[in-house]
């Protein structure tokens, strides 16, 4: 699990665009390299890890990502959990923090990666369509399933995780480069503690309480 601020993904991009910045500089003309460097200062922003404090509690869930919520609703997942649940879509900007945590603690029971389109990850049909990753997590009492989808500018969904892997609530397990969308799908009885539109944090906004409904 990646602990640095910077995640290591990020490095190729912040290098290599301050390289280019460096060499147009000093063989081109100075201000030459003024856009690659914005670039590189973009992709440390990009690619950044901040700290988050975990709520506590088993049956609390946390989101997986920062970014907006664009829907709730209730649906049958028929991939893993083969049930009515409620999901929640969240919806990452190219500014929000991109890399993905774990709603609640438990073991990694399913994982499916999918190749797929690339249409806009704020579309109704991405979770059917774009690439994506899903995820399911056990706590022996409920199970859970996220996906990453892939969006016009997410072209690479990043796993750090793999089935069997036990997972503590809050820890990273992945990334998207580049704009993306996230799915999480509970039990029926899960309490919904945000609203459409609301602005989220990875690992620390609680998104839902199972068993409270």
């Amino acid at each position: 699990m990646p602990k640095r601020y910077i995640v290591k993904e990020g490095i190729p991009f912040i290098f290599g665009a301050f390289i280019i910045g460096f060499l147009l500089s000093y063989f081109v003309v100075w201000y030459a390299g003024i856009i690659p460097y914005l670039w590189g200062i973009y992709f440390a922003y990009f690619f950044r890890n901040p700290h988050r404090r975990i709520p506590q509690g088993d049956d609390t869930l946390v989101s997986p990502a920062d970014g907006k919520v664009m829907e709730i609703s209730e649906v049958y997942e028929d991939t893993c959990l083969h049930a009515k649940c409620k999901k929640i879509t969240i919806f990452l900007s190219v500014f929000d923090v991109h890399v993905n945590r774990a709603p609640m603690a438990g073991k990694i029971t399913f994982r499916q990666y999918i190749c797929g389109s690339f249409r806009p990850a704020y579309k109704d049909a991405v979770g059917y369509e774009n690439e994506r990753h899903a995820i399911s997590i056990d706590n022996g009492k409920f199970t859970i399933l996220v996906t990453q989808i892939a969006g016009v500018l997410a072209r690479r969904v990043v796993s750090w995780i793999d089935l069997g892997d036990d997972l503590s609530k809050g820890q990273l397990y992945g990334m998207i480069k580049f704009g993306s969308c996230t799915e999480v799908f509970m039990p029926l009885d899960t309490e919904i503690c945000v609203a459409k539109g609301d602005r989220v944090k990875g690992g620390e906004t609680v998104i839902g309480r199972i068993g409270h409904e």
